[in-house]
């Protein structure tokens, strides 16, 4: 899927990996350039993915763990109805307040407790640094959680930090390893492409695209 050019995590300010993701959002205040896993532009992953595609209006797509908006932005100018949800009321505030005429249904939702109604509700899933952000303990219920609103025919996309089998996981961003992208199998999802990208500054991030 081409060279990425992400620097999630790098230079982080304040120490990301010990507060929680409201705090996050609003200890910055309108200083948005200060949270690290916002471009403020969409994701190059999800639009070198969508410019390889032919649908877009008519289907309906969820952005996970949506931040500052830009990725649902995006969907919903090729035509998709997009829903979006954040853990963080902050986060969805200022996607509203940045987006005042959008379309997109911003919502406040926990990953983990998503409405019923979602489910395999939707064409398109998109994930991004969401899988790597949650505790190791909840990884397997957070990939059925992911895979849950994808609808038949439909696609996930994920892009996440990478990391081998066997190396140490660290800390936050925990890294994902391929055997843990793996268990999106047991939920009936089918890998469909899988990259594994280096950036210049030695991240490894994996990007892979599943569908039911």
């Amino acid at each position: 899927m081409g060279q990425p050019t992400d620097n999630f995590g790098e230079d982080a300010v304040p120490d990301w990996s010990t507060q929680e993701f409201d705090e996050l959002y609003a200890s910055v205040g309108a200083d948005l350039d200060q949270v690290p896993w916002a471009r403020l532009r969409p994701n190059p992953t999800l639009l070198e993915w969508l410019d390889a595609q032919d649908a877009g209006p008519g289907r309906r797509a969820l952005v996970v763990a949506c931040g500052l908006g830009d990725d649902a932005e995006e969907l919903a100018r090729r035509g998709y109805e997009v829903t979006a949800f954040d853990l963080s009321e902050t986060a969805i505030g200022w996607c509203r307040k940045r987006f005042p005429e959008s379309t997109v249904d911003y919502r406040v939702a926990d990953l983990l407790a998503l409405p019923a109604a979602w489910a395999r509700g939707y064409d398109l899933v998109f994930e991004l640094y969401t899988i790597q952000s949650l505790p190791l303990a909840a990884r397997r219920d957070v990939v059925a959680a992911l895979a849950a609103p994808v609808a038949a025919g439909g696609t996930l996309l994920v892009r996440c930090s990478g990391r081998g089998d066997d190396e140490p996981v660290g800390s936050r961003p925990w890294p994902v390893s391929r055997a843990d992208l793996a268990s999106f199998a047991g939920e009936g999802l089918a890998e469909v492409s899988f990259t594994d990208d280096v950036t210049e500054s030695g991240r490894r991030f994996f990007a892979g695209v599943y569908r039911r």
